[in-house]
């Protein structure tokens, strides 16, 4: 099968075309032929510094779309011919190639109403953004919540999800992507280049501060938000835990979240791999409805997926990309 690898970590602009033997599924897994894959910042990470598990030459991609066209022994519910939707295991080969293998758990079915690209461009940082929204934080109509890097993926799907509960949503994005994450759903737009975040937060909320809040930048930056919750408030980080030694105890009280969504391949159960299935496929009927925006901005060939890659990495792209293989 023809496949995109890399033969050693290192950067993107390495990854070359190359003909890979046909996987076979294993107990409990599915072998799927690939329609699209999505691109992720942890591609091109991973990609620099490897992981131990990794079979030579590796294979990226997570957010898998394809036909499933074999069954491995012990499979019960999907079936060959489905068109199902995944977030793949970081020790796995993924699905920048014509065949992948996944766990039978994981796969959502993909409604005929969505694209096979516009569902590839939804399980990773859709998957996080309803963890972190839906799951941890139980956002409500009554909340503000506070959500950064508005324009990315993660917090792209994060503000569409906090403004469909009714929630206000406050969101911090350069200027230049202001008018984009208010079609997503918020209700104002923070430029974090020229605006203090937290004096303009505690502004638009007359000084009571956010009901939750959802960190895509890191530690430093979850620090700086954590004081910007009232009383009994929530927040959810995916890049960097906040030092709760910066507020006292037993007053505000605060809830804190850490999202890590390949941890239900490396140290979860059936249950936790089985509740990723669960999540996507309530983000793919959303999908289907028309009240949720796939974000999708371009497509693209698997050739030239390297470049892209690159260009993700300089952290200057909005929305979601997708590389077509059928």
């Amino acid at each position: 099968m023809r496949a995109l690898v890399l033969d050693r970590p290192g950067a993107c602009d390495t990854l070359h075309p190359a003909d890979l033997p046909l996987p076979e599924p294993a107990p409990g897994q599915v072998r799927i032929k690939v329609q699209a894959c999505g691109l992720n910042p942890s591609d091109y990470q991973r990609a620099a510094y490897g992981i131990p598990e990794w079979e030579w030459p590796a294979v990226l991609g997570l957010d898998v779309v394809g036909v499933i066209d074999a069954l491995g022994p012990q499979v019960e519910g999907p079936a060959v011919g489905q068109r199902v939707a995944y977030t793949g295991d970081i020790r796995e080969r993924g699905g920048f190639a014509e065949y992948t293998l996944a766990r039978a758990e994981v796969l959502a079915v993909v409604p005929e109403e969505v694209s096979s690209a516009q569902a590839a461009a939804l399980p990773s940082a859709g998957l996080t953004a309803y963890q972190a929204i839906v799951r941890r934080l139980h956002v409500g109509e009554q909340d503000t919540v506070l959500i950064t890097g508005a324009a990315g993926g993660v917090g792209g799907f994060a503000t569409q999800l906090a403004a469909l509960t009714g929630a206000r949503v406050l969101a911090t994005e350069a200027a230049h992507n202001t008018d984009r994450v208010k079609k997503l759903g918020a209700d104002q737009v923070i430029d974090f280049r020229t605006e203090d975040i937290p004096a303009r937060v505690m502004e638009l909320t007359h000084g009571r501060g956010v009901d939750a809040v959802l960190d895509t930048v890191g530690a430093d930056s979850a620090t700086a938000n954590l004081s910007l919750l009232a009383h009994t408030g929530g927040i959810a980080t995916v890049a960097g835990r906040p030092d709760l030694e910066t507020v006292a105890p037993f007053g505000v009280a605060p809830s804190v979240h850490e999202i890590a969504l390949g941890a239900a391949y490396t140290l979860g159960d059936q249950r936790a791999r089985r509740d990723l299935s669960f999540m996507l496929t309530d983000l793919l009927s959303l999908l289907a409805q028309g009240k949720l925006d796939a974000m999708l901005t371009r497509t693209i060939s698997l050739e030239e997926v390297p470049r892209a890659l690159v260009e993700l990495s300089a952290r200057t792209m909005s929305g979601k990309t997708v590389c077509l293989l059928d």
